[in-house]
């Protein structure tokens, strides 16, 4: 006789409260020996040019979300599937190593995609969760199997890096994953699509123990690392995809019109910022995967924001538009994809111009200005020394760049 956790607890609710609670005690009882091991042997992240933090930080924090979330999946959701969390499980172990070995030794960026390939095609293929239908967009609705099979796997892989890249800031790519696995795991509660309810919310149970850790810790903190920004683009890849697959086939409650609009306005911070950093490397003739700090969050830091101003603002502006693709849904889905990606330019744009003025104002008047209210502004005097926090530091007599005089953390 096959164990069925509903035998035990027959309301699911309660099971989804106790995957969330056995996510969040796994992480937080994890956590500190990850941060150990990796201080013992120095599997650290140290401050550069391009960082923003100042010490040696752990970067092996993904290792305790992927842990914590194939158990809490397993014990919890095991019994509401027929096949497909097999290679849920399959394709995840293949992102965590892609992104152990990124972490520990650095990864070539072509093996790195193959992989991803790899474990996207488990999903697509052996899975079948895939994108079928545009919804009418461009007039297309049902797709044939090949290139049904193609267009989805490229879609994981834009989600994939896209919380990949987002992840320069305390707190942002955890807090992203809470805010996008808990509204779908409520769609999925709703429509009693159970197993992916519990699966939504085990993550949102341990990034919210990791959030806590990453973003309030002083003895334990640590990084995601690549490792658990591409656990996070994986798994949230699979529920946005299956969202999509199964409302196309619902109705009454819990029905959304133009559904691949509002994944996009649920995953509108990873969508849009690679969007835009990709456009504007291009635009500069450099690469796309070469790293800079053109993201939205340089920005708000570049305006004076801490991280955690910073992640709060962008989660904020995550909720409103998870809100304005719900309330417009039935605009169709071509209008509201215009709508959203419109009025996500139309504000990156001011906070572009605000953060430049705010650097030249600062250049201009022999300032530099850094990410903290606290030590917001810093004179530069000619040829001369400053002393800050008891270091005493030595200026050039000319800042050559206001943008790196803007951007420079010492």
């Amino acid at each position: 006789m096959t164990f069925n956790i509903s035998y035990i607890f027959p309301f699911t609710w309660i099971v989804i409260i106790l995957s969330i609670v056995l996510a969040f005690v796994i992480t937080c009882f994890v956590i500190p020996r990850i941060v150990y091991t990796s201080k013992l042997k120095n599997l650290c992240a140290d401050s550069n040019g391009r960082t923003l933090h100042k010490n040696s930080v752990p970067t092996l924090g993904g290792v305790g979300v992927f842990a914590e979330y194939v158990i809490s999946s397993i014990v919890f959701a095991g019994t509401n599937f027929k096949f497909e969390l097999q290679y849920i499980v399959c394709g995840l172990i293949i992102v965590f190593f892609i992104g152990i070995k990124d972490d520990i030794t650095v990864s070539n960026s072509w093996k790195k995609l193959i992989g991803q390939i790899l474990a996207a095609a488990t999903i697509v293929v052996l899975a079948d969760i895939r994108i079928n239908d545009f919804y009418g967009l461009f007039g297309i609705n049902q797709i044939h199997y090949i290139p049904s099979v193609l267009i989805t796997i490229f879609v994981f892989l834009v989600i994939l890096n896209g919380f990949n890249l987002i992840d320069g800031i305390d707190g942002l790519a955890s807090g992203v994953g809470i805010v996008s696995s808990s509204v779908l795991g409520i769609w999925f509660w709703i429509t009693g699509s159970i197993g992916y309810a519990i699966l939504s919310f085990s993550l949102a149970g341990s990034l919210s123990a990791f959030f806590y850790f990453n973003v309030f810790g002083k003895v334990n903190k640590l990084f995601l690392g690549d490792t658990g920004s591409l656990v996070i683009g994986f798994i949230i890849s699979v529920l946005t995809i299956r969202f999509l697959q199964l409302d196309l086939n619902g109705n009454g409650i819990g029905y959304i019109q133009s559904a691949p609009a509002v994944a996009i306005g649920i995953l509108i911070i990873p969508l849009f910022d690679t969007l835009r950093v990709f456009i504007l490397r291009l635009l500069q003739g450099k690469s796309p995967f070469v790293a800079d700090r053109q993201h939205i969050h340089h920005r708000l830091l570049q305006l004076g924001n801490t991280h955690l101003q910073a992640t709060l603002i962008l989660l904020s502006v995550n909720l409103l538009f998870m809100v304005l693709t719900y309330l417009l849904q039935g605009i169709g889905v071509f209008w509201l994809t215009i709508l959203i990606l419109g009025l996500a330019s139309l504000m990156s744009y001011f906070l572009v111009i605000s953060a430049k003025r705010k650097a030249k104002i600062a250049f201009d008047s022999g300032y530099i200005v850094e990410g903290t209210w606290k030590r917001r502004i810093r004179r530069i005097d000619s040829g001369r020394t400053r002393h800050i926090n008891n270091i005493t530091l030595n200026y050039p007599n000319k800042v050559s760049n206001p943008e790196k005089a803007n951007t420079s953390l010492k």
